[in-house]
């Protein structure tokens, strides 16, 4: 689409390919078969047909298609273990689909129940009756999500994990995704009860935190400092699933941490103190990032170094002007 015109064509998409998230594949896309697309890949629209390979990056670099941990986990479940784990996982799911449901229906059921008793007192108490209902309704929808997400971690935490997507593990993990997805979850986006939400799901947070984030997958895996910024649309994920490998890690951002518009952080990152990720920028798994920089780009990658406000920081500003001085003269 431009500013004069409207077009549609076909996007055509190879086999066995692995398309991360953000993927916007285009209809002119020059890839072909077996081709891992990463998260936020720029799919390439010139050059040679890609195959076979792992793609990366905007512009997008090549990779390995797997790396060798992930096939070797893969190879050493056997192919009858993998029939006997397929139907288990059959059966965990329908559980989890049960789970699931009961867990909506209850909440409609006790939303009707209050809203009868609200109409039943009209009479008596006018629009109160329907205010009371209203304010009743969102405290028992907050308690009573905020109880099953903690309940499909039996009221526990995640920790790292590289699992199988045969392994039960995994499923358990997958079971808490379902459940943990809830009506509450973007309630109260760039406000301070927002902060309160999340520290009620089992997030550290820290004070004064601005969050206007896309979504944060692991809450129980991600800490964020004091003063921090999560701008509108960012993703903080804390784990990656693979060609049926899965890998969750911490996620830690320190103090006055902002992380821009669009920006993603994998897993098994740690910010420092007072850094900037510019937007849209994905900043890629196990990095650790000194405090006071700025980092842009997919991937990203050092692009500033802040001035620090502190007493002993700026001793080391000060160092730096006396040397272009000298250099000056």
């Amino acid at each position: 689409m431009s500013a004069t015109s409207f077009q549609l064509a076909e996007s055509k998409i190879g086999d066995n390919n692995y398309l991360g998230n953000d993927i916007f594949y285009p209809p002119n896309g020059r890839t072909g078969a077996n081709v891992l697309l990463g998260t936020k890949t720029m799919i390439p629209i010139d050059g040679p047909v890609r195959e076979n390979v792992g793609l990366l990056g905007s512009p997008a670099f090549e990779i390995p298609r797997m790396v060798d941990r992930d096939r070797d986990m893969n190879a050493s479940v056997s192919e009858e273990m993998r029939r006997v784990r397929l139907r288990q996982k059959n059966k965990y799911n329908f559980v989890t689909a049960v789970l699931f449901l009961m867990s909506r229906w209850l909440s409609v059921f006790a939303a009707l129940v209050l809203w009868t008793a609200a109409l039943v007192g009209y009479d008596r108490f006018g629009v109160f009756a329907l205010l009371a209902a209203t304010a009743a309704i969102t405290a028992a929808y907050l308690v009573f999500f905020v109880v099953i997400e903690r309940a499909s971690l039996h009221f526990g935490r995640l920790a790292p994990k590289i699992a199988s997507i045969y392994d039960p593990y995994f499923w358990f993990h997958e079971r808490h995704w379902k459940l943990s997805e809830s009506p509450i979850t973007g309630l109260f986006s760039g406000t301070p009860f927002r902060v309160l939400l999340l520290r009620a799901l089992g997030m550290k947070v820290g004070v004064k935190v601005f969050d206007c984030s896309r979504s944060i997958t692991e809450r129980t895996l991600t800490q964020v400092g004091d003063y921090a910024n999560l701008n509108e649309g960012c993703v903080l994920q804390a784990h990656s699933l693979e060609e049926g490998v899965f890998k969750s890690d911490h996620i830690r951002l320190g103090n006055g941490c902002s992380v821009g518009p669009g920006a993603f952080v994998h897993y098994g990152v740690t910010m420092g103190d007072h850094v900037v990720l510019d937007a849209d920028s994905f900043l890629m798994k196990g990095e650790v990032l000194d405090a006071h920089t700025g980092w842009r780009g997919n991937p990203a990658k050092l692009a500033r170094r802040h001035a620090a406000s502190d007493a002993g920081d700026a001793q080391s500003v000060t160092e730096t002007r006396d040397d272009m001085a000298i250099a000056a003269e």
